[in-house]
């Protein structure tokens, strides 16, 4: 399981934007060939995604591919599976059967490419109201979609409203992208970009919520994200003492054939000892001190 904390987009037709993304220190790059590049500079852009990809020095390198809807996916694929990617990015996926389209011309480029089945993932992009609504079916598709991401701009102009600072709004397609990839057995969602880049503190506050809610990390779009959305994805370190006082106080409960216990004058039992094993598997993959 990759960290996905902070995944960066960077547009793919900016080769100055897409090395300095490629430098930084987010959990992965995202190149964009969808929303952040014109129309005229689609084609060039595949190239400049290309170049990038074969620099990528064993970062996590993703691509935003357009939608299945559009002239250009297909066209996109072609030109990127032979870079290796990571994965791809599927914009304003609404149903498994588009997922499964896309999986399978992936495939047909596996082996063109000799690249291993399967390897490079998929990540579906929820943007409008039925990609909500067919959450996990989509997360169910194939076996490539490891997490769900949402898109919170695109989904409000679908349903008729815009994006505000308390989020109300969108607080149903966030909640819902939660129970929908638990349901498929898929790991946690990444949550929406945060467009007002000069409110660090809302943005902060953002990904407090996000991931109060069950979300593993944030897409962002610039470099002053990154940083705050590290922190505060991976588990602090009193998260930590407290998750292997837990372990350490419940597996000796155990021993001694207790199956609940009180730690500093908190009920322990089976849903906290593997809430508490959950953080410390989480806080080693990450390199966390504990």
């Amino acid at each position: 399981m990759r960290p996905r904390r902070s995944m960066l987009f960077a547009p793919a037709s900016d080769l100055r934007k897409a090395e300095k993304a490629m430098s930084l220190e987010a959990d992965g790059v995202i190149l964009d060939l969808e929303d952040a590049v014109a129309v005229s500079e689609k084609v060039r852009a595949r190239s400049l995604a290309l170049d990038m990809l074969g620099r990528a020095g064993g970062k996590a390198v993703y691509v935003r591919v357009n939608s299945v809807t559009s002239p250009f996916v297909v066209g996109d694929l072609l030109a990127v599976m032979g870079g290796r990617p990571s994965g791809i990015m599927l914009p304003k996926a609404e149903s498994a059967e588009e997922v499964q389209r896309v999986d399978w011309l992936m495939s047909q480029l596996e082996k063109e490419y000799a690249l291993p089945p399967g390897k490079v993932e998929l990540i579906p992009l929820i943007e409008t109201a039925r990609g909500v609504i067919n959450a996990y079916e989509i997360a169910c598709a194939c076996a490539r979609v490891k997490c769900l991401a949402f898109g919170a701009i695109d989904y409000t102009l679908d349903i008729g409203t815009s994006l505000s600072a308390e989020g109300n709004e969108i607080f149903y397609a966030r909640a819902h992208l939660v129970v929908a990839s638990r349901a498929a057995g898929c790991e946690p969602p990444i949550d929406t970009v945060f467009p007002d880049l000069k409110n660090f503190e809302g943005f902060a506050r953002e990904c407090r919520f996000a991931r109060g809610m069950g979300y593993q990390g944030k897409l962002v779009i610039h470099p002053s994200q990154i940083g705050p959305a590290n922190e505060i994805f991976s588990p602090t370190q009193k998260e930590i003492e407290y998750a292997r006082k837990v372990v350490e106080a419940f597996e000796k409960a155990e021993s001694e054939g207790v199956a609940a216990v009180q730690l500093e004058g908190k009920f322990i039992d089976y849903p906290v000892a593997a809430w508490a094993r959950r953080v410390l598997e989480v806080a080693s993959r990450l390199g966390c001190k504990n």
